[in-house]
C-alpha cells in the first residue's frame, strides 16, 4: 500500500481528500476512536465506494493502514500532519463537530 512520506505530504492533496463529507465522516471517526478496522465506519455505502474514500485518504496521507493479521487498521497520521500542517486538522475536525 502506498503512503506518502511526511515530506511528500501536499495540502492541495489533503485539502481534496478531506473535502468529501464521507470521508470527513471517517476522519472524525478516527480522531474520536484512535484507529478503526477498514470498513467499521457507519455510513451507508456500497463496501467499494467506501473503500475508494480510505484510498483517497490513505494516498493523500490523511491516514495510515497496517495489517493485523486478516484485518487492516486504519489510523489518523496526526503526527505527521501536524508537522506539515499544524493546526489543519484540530480546525478540521472542531469545523465538523458544528
Amino acid at each position: 500500500m502506498f503512503h506518502p512520506a511526511t515530506a511528500d505530504l501536499s495540502l492541495p492533496s489533503v485539502m481534496h481528500a478531506l473535502s468529501d463529507p464521507v470521508r470527513l465522516a471517517i476522519v472524525a471517526q478516527l480522531a474520536a476512536a484512535g484507529s478503526d478496522p477498514c470498513g467499521d465506519v457507519d455510513v451507508d455505502l456500497h463496501k467499494s465506494t467506501i473503500s475508494h474514500h480510505y484510498r483517497v485518504l490513505r494516498e493523500a496521507g490523511v491516514t495510515v493502514t497496517t495489517v493485523e493479521g486478516r484485518t487492516r487498521i486504519v489510523r489518523l497520521r496526526r503526527e505527521d500532519l501536524d508537522t506539515r500542517f499544524p493546526g489543519l486538522l484540530d480546525a478540521v475536525l472542531r469545523a465538523v463537530q458544528n
